[in-house]
């Protein structure tokens, strides 16, 4: 029991009352909310929720407040099931009537139809919702969540309801909402009516579920190609990733530094460099075909195009994700567990497969799935090397901004992924079960991790080496094209390139920031920084949730946190401007909603490598800490979060530099004032300049590799007591057990 048990209650009622008082309502086209400030108690459209609604015709802001006041009547009885019923009903209906009011009275009066034929047409209007209307209906949000605390759920743990209550109606309003608008234009036919004729006849189609390639034909559906595609990329990048895991974890010391640089680097690389890597390596002009027909007099072909480039860039750019999270996973295992093992006699190789391996399924499933994921939403690099081979992604691209411009074809190609999505997580849920994988306890752990057995450990290096050349040989390609003039024609080595980027120049007010650039590297630094902890936190928060509690709507509370991967980024972006261009929430032209959709774009991963790293921690850690009377939240930021530091380091280090890099998602969300590094660079592309282009990438790959080496640095490495074998030991043996 805390001291102050109502302490919480009351910090809530009252920042939703100052909301209503001394903050701006509405959002202020142009303005931000603290210049708004001043004008608070004016009678203009930055006043208060109390003048709006006493003074300017808006009545139904006063519901808001009287839930507040209901809620201050709760946070004056002492906690039990009486407080929960007033903080629940004015938390509750407070909420629900500023967000039903938000979203059917826009800027023009009813933004719903039908309600201007039963009411008339509404004399006053309503513009987005601004600070003051954010902070009151958070504040209602959290009180209602306490209130279900009071009543008995979530065993009565305030941060525990707060937190789930909170980072649900997140999801909801920024993945369901959204999401659930695009894909309802599969339901609605050429005239704008609603049809489940019309979604049947969208879905069923030899386009998308075709067997073609089986008969003869020239290809398959494109839900073919997209699961045949995804399958491939997920059990590659899982294989990949965890033999780089083990070779970082537990093979020389002295491959572990290069191999975590050489690894990450795909990741910090925007994906049309990839591309244009492979292309010029194995295009029909690249190096290889160029060799195979002066050497053996193979003829150019276009065999890259298609499946196996696809195939070959997918594995190129999601290896790292399976590497970071499968690291943390093997960093995990107890060594005690192997050591007694083979205090039963049994012998490395007998070991790694029978205790090592199995101890690895969280991580292997979870791997697998992000992979899976990744691929079927991923349009950079089906674009660039795909060929003929079309994929539901880039299908559903050109189904938008292609000629045709068809919403309901591009809703309905949207929902066959997210049914792909949804089926490999219940395969994973069944796969893994109910069965424990915990390795880290409350009890001593100082074993000696034991060395990978001979075959095993060549098996991996002559895997994993090969591949980690292959990533540099097609950075130095990357690289390569900065520093020349014109890249198949002029050879000569170069800076302009660079200089017309990033020039700096003294003026007559001093240091002037004359490259093309720096506008867009500021920007996207800023809203990257921004959004990378913010991502990092809440799905860490989430992974949390899942593992620690039990509540009804689990399972549907996970696959909702996993929905925006399963969204390829263009439908996710185009989402964003349909949801988001009109009151309540009117972000469309600003930072905010960049941040956003960097945000929830990016927080499976988060969810993964945190779910994953739960399953290793035995619930005795939280459970002593709760004994020694440390309140949940002391628990999870004192003793749960410093044994996470390999998924807080894969969230942060994976939510930062997809930001920097991502395209397909914010593609439609930039403007001049936030033009992002991607969206310069496509601009370079587009008018062939591509030596600037290149050079640009060079310098993201040094600031992204560089920001990943701080991270680490503040992050650290998570101690878990183990000795570390003598240098002379080798790998053959292993320090005497005391």
């Amino acid at each position: 029991m805390t001291r102050r048990p109502n302490a919480a209650v009351w910090l809530c009622t009252a920042a939703g009352l100052l909301a209503y008082l001394v903050l701006p309502w509405y959002a202020i086209q142009d303005t931000s909310w603290y210049e708004a400030l001043p004008q608070v108690f004016s009678a203009g459209d930055a006043a208060n929720g109390v003048l709006q609604a006493l003074r300017q015709g808006r009545p139904w802001l006063l519901l808001g407040l009287a839930g507040l006041g209901l809620c201050a009547i709760g946070a004056c009885l002492r906690p039990g099931r009486a407080q929960g019923r007033w903080l629940l009903a004015g938390g509750l209906v407070g909420a629900l009537v500023l967000a039903l009011a938000g979203f059917s009275i826009g800027a023009r009066g009813w933004s719903i139809a039908a309600f201007n034929n039963a009411f008339g047409e509404l004399a006053v209007n309503q513009f987005g919702i601004g600070a003051g209307g954010f902070v009151a209906v958070a504040a209602l949000i959290l009180l209602a969540a306490f209130g279900l605390a009071r009543l008995g759920f979530f065993r009565g743990d305030l941060f525990v309801s707060g937190a789930v209550v909170g980072c649900a109606v997140l999801m909801l309003l920024f993945i369901a909402y959204p999401v659930g608008k695009a894909l309802a234009g599969a339901f609605f036919n050429e005239d704008g009516q609603w049809s489940v004729q019309a979604f049947a006849d969208r879905i069923f189609t030899a386009r998308i579920w075709g067997l073609g390639c089986l008969r003869g034909g020239a290809a398959c559906g494109v839900a073919w190609n997209t699961l045949l595609l995804a399958l491939f990329t997920a059990a590659g990048t899982t294989f990949l990733g965890t033999l780089m895991a083990l070779m970082a974890e537990r093979g020389s010391k002295r491959w572990q530094g290069p191999l975590r640089v050489i690894a990450l680097l795909p990741i910090i690389t925007p994906p049309f460099v990839v591309g244009l890597g492979l292309i010029l390596l194995f295009g029909r002009a690249g190096v290889v075909n160029q060799a195979l027909e002066a050497w053996f007099g193979v003829p150019a072909t276009r065999w890259f195009y298609g499946l196996p480039g696809i195939l070959t860039a997918q594995l190129f750019a999601f290896t790292p994700i399976a590497f970071m999270i499968m690291r943390g996973v093997v960093q995990g295992i107890a060594p005690s567990l192997e050591e007694a093992a083979q205090m039963l006699r049994a012998d490395r190789r007998r070991t790694f497969f029978t205790v090592t391996l199995p101890l690895l399924k969280p991580g292997l499933a979870n791997a697998f799935l992000v992979g899976f994921i990744e691929s079927i939403a991923d349009f950079g690099n089906p674009v660039v090397v795909g060929g003929q081979y079309s994929v539901l992604s880039t299908d559903i691209f050109f189904a938008i901004v292609g000629a045709q411009y068809d919403q309901g074809r591009a809703a309905s190609l949207a929902w066959v992924l997210t049914l792909f999505a949804l089926a490999v997580f219940a395969l994973q849920r069944r796969v893994l079960g109910k069965r424990s994988f915990t390795t880290v306890s409350g009890k001593g752990d100082a074993g000696i991790p034991m060395p990978l057995p001979d075959g095993v450990r060549r098996t991996t290096y002559a895997i994993a080496l090969p591949w980690i050349l292959f990533t540099v040989v097609v950075y130095l390609f990357a690289f390569a094209g900065g520093f020349v003039q014109t890249w198949g024609r002029d050879y000569s080595l170069t800076l302009n390139h660079f200089r017309t980027a990033f020039s700096l120049e003294w003026g007559q007010f001093g240091l002037v920031w004359a490259g093309t650039a720096w506008n867009s590297l500021w920007t996207t630094l800023k809203l990257a920084g921004i959004s990378a902890p913010i991502t990092a936190a809440v799905g860490l928060l989430i992974a949390w949730l899942l593992a620690r509690n039990e509540f009804k709507g689990q399972g549907a509370f996970e696959f909702a946190a996993l929905l925006a991967f399963a969204i390829p980024g263009t439908v996710l972006g185009v989402s964003y401007i349909l949801a988001f261009n009109v009151p309540p929430l009117e972000l469309t032209g600003t930072g905010l909603i960049i941040v956003l959709c960097f945000m929830f774009r990016n927080l499976p991963v988060g969810v993964r490598a945190g779910t994953a790293a739960f399953k290793q921690l035995d619930r005795s850690l939280d459970e002593a800490s709760l004994m020694l009377r440390a309140s949940t939240a002391q628990t999870l930021f004192k003793v749960v979060l410093p044994l996470l530091k390999p998924a807080l380091v894969a969230a942060l280090v994976y939510s930062f530099v997809r930001a920097m890099t991502t395209v397909s998602a914010v593609i439609f969300l930039v403007t001049a004032e936030n033009e992002l590094a991607t969206t310069y660079i496509i601009g370079r592309v587009g008018n062939g300049d591509y030596g600037v282009a290149l050079a640009y990438c060079t310098v993201l790959i040094v600031l992204m590799s560089a920001a990943i080496a701080l991270i680490q640095l503040l992050v650290g490495e998570r101690k878990l007591g183990r000795r570390r074998a003598p240098a002379h030991q080798g790998h053959h043996k292993m320090e005497q057990l005391a």
